[in-house]
């Protein structure tokens, strides 16, 4: 007989585990990580301000293919970010698996830099073969920094909100370097080789100082979560198009980063042809990065309130009211214009935080729902796509001043414009940014990645495991 004492007793039903609490990125490597982030924004913002206007204003290259040697480089990005992403992810490093790419790139950008600004004794189809091929080599040189940097923000924290905090630090330091750069680059360049030429070196060497800066000021960056790679670029491609909100999040991007690049290209051009006043490049330019420096706080209280997808919509109509306004500035003035400009400043600062803060969620998603770590699989392609497209804006801007028989020229030889090319000046460089916001707007309805389903995403998997 079995008594009662000989019973075993049940094993005693263990708590859950508390789930861990976030532990919040030390400010250092915040402020060392945003660092960063001054050079590509000065990389994106001066070849994109001043690149196109330097070879049809400066070197006498025509509108159209001056259009090309501004995009045409930037297609190479569809090959090198991909194999920089695969190959960041493989790293295994006393450095870290990001950081000695981060370093290769920190070396070679600034030179490549100041070599396609070195503005050689060469003018017309000689000159534009000049700086495509320095160019190019740009383009390599920033994809080994560019990738693995956007790779990390991802990695240091698996919290929703926690990286809109690290890309705020990020956000601020975009801001100064628009600001200084959008300001500083065209007043150096002026209108001369020479000009250029200075502004080539002094931008270089911020490009290095912003760059090695970022590499000791992430070497204690945390790394909560490891990506792996893919096995080749079409893997790469395949991983991306299983990944639903990241390809909504991929095609938004796009259409605001191509708008953006129309709208910068355009920038120089308005204020010579139809503000008749061509400092008013760096006023342009202060109206549309000053929101950045005070904007950022609000878009993260934004984000919180709305969600990251409600503060985008908001956003891009900001972005969307200011460059439909700008259309108008030939008829109301310069007053009217920097106004307008301000609106287009206070949505693209939105813009900037929150495409990043997403790119990172869509990541943290794919982990959640594949159990596989692949940051630098979709960085490697944002980053790609998004130069190509921001590049793609120059070259139909280009194009349309070449139809509208814009004349290319030398600071020696200045020229008249017809007004067919002022008017495609001016509403080439407003109206085209307008209609791909929108198309931005559209697409942004159709994310559904919110907190709430990267939450439950991630406790399924937690459950499952």
């Amino acid at each position: 007989m079995v008594t009662p004492a000989s019973v075993p007793a049940p094993d005693p039903v263990p708590e859950p585990a508390p789930a861990p609490a976030t532990v919040p990125v030390p400010r250092g490597v915040r402020v060392g990580y945003g660092v960063g982030s001054v050079s590509t924004a000065t990389f994106s913002t001066v070849p994109g301000l001043l690149l196109l206007f330097y070879m049809t204003n400066v070197l006498a290259v025509p509108a159209w293919i001056a259009g090309l040697v501004a995009f045409l480089p930037k297609v190479w990005d569809v090959v090198i970010n991909p194999w920089v992403g695969q190959r960041s992810d493989r790293t295994v490093s006393r450095l870290g698996a990001r950081r000695p790419w981060m370093l290769v790139g920190a070396i070679t950008l600034p030179l490549a830099f100041a070599a396609t600004f070195a503005g050689p004794p060469l003018t017309g189809l000689p000159a534009a073969a000049y700086v495509a091929v320095c160019y190019f080599l740009t383009a390599t040189a920033y994809a080994f920094y560019e990738v693995p940097y956007k790779a990390m923000a991802a990695e240091m924290t698996t919290d929703y909100h926690e990286r809109s905090a690290i890309l705020q630090w990020k956000m601020v330091f975009v801001g100064l370097a628009i600001l200084l750069s959008g300001a500083a680059a065209p007043a150096i360049a002026g209108s001369t080789v020479s000009g250029y030429r200075l502004m080539g070196l002094v931008v270089a060497a911020a490009l290095f100082a912003s760059m090695i800066a970022s590499f000791l000021g992430t070497a204690r960056a945390p790394v909560v979560t490891r990506a792996e790679a893919e096995a080749s670029v079409r893997a790469q491609f395949a991983a991306a198009r299983t990944n639903r909100p990241f390809m909504t999040l991929l095609g938004l991007s796009c259409a605001q980063m191509f708008a953006a690049g129309t709208l910068l290209a355009g920038a120089p051009y308005m204020a010579t042809y139809t503000l008749r006043d061509p400092g008013a490049t760096t006023t342009l330019l202060l109206c549309i990065v000053g929101p950045l420096l005070v904007t950022m706080p609000g878009w993260v209280w934004l984000s919180r309130r709305y969600d990251k997808r409600g503060a985008m919509v908001l956003a891009s109509a900001l972005f969307l009211a200011g460059t439909v306004g700008l259309a108008l500035s030939g008829q109301l003035g310069a007053v009217y214009a920097h106004a307008c400009v301000l609106v287009v400043g206070i949505g693209y600062s939105g813009l900037q935080l929150l495409q990043f803060s997403m790119l990172s969620d869509v990541i943290v998603y794919d982990e959640a729902v594949t159990g596989r770590r692949r940051a630098g699989v979709f960085t490697g392609l944002w980053t790609a796509a998004e130069t190509v497209v921001f590049a793609f804006g120059a070259l139909v801007y280009g194009w349309l001043l070449g139809a509208a028989g814009f004349v290319e020229s030398d600071p020696k030889t200045p020229v008249e414009q017809p007004e067919a090319a002022v008017q495609a000046a001016l509403y080439g460089g407003t109206l085209i940014p307008a209609l791909l916001v929108a198309v931005a707007i559209w697409l942004t309805t159709r994310y559904g990645l919110t907190a709430e389903r990267l939450a439950s995403a991630g406790e399924l998997r937690s459950a499952e495991a």
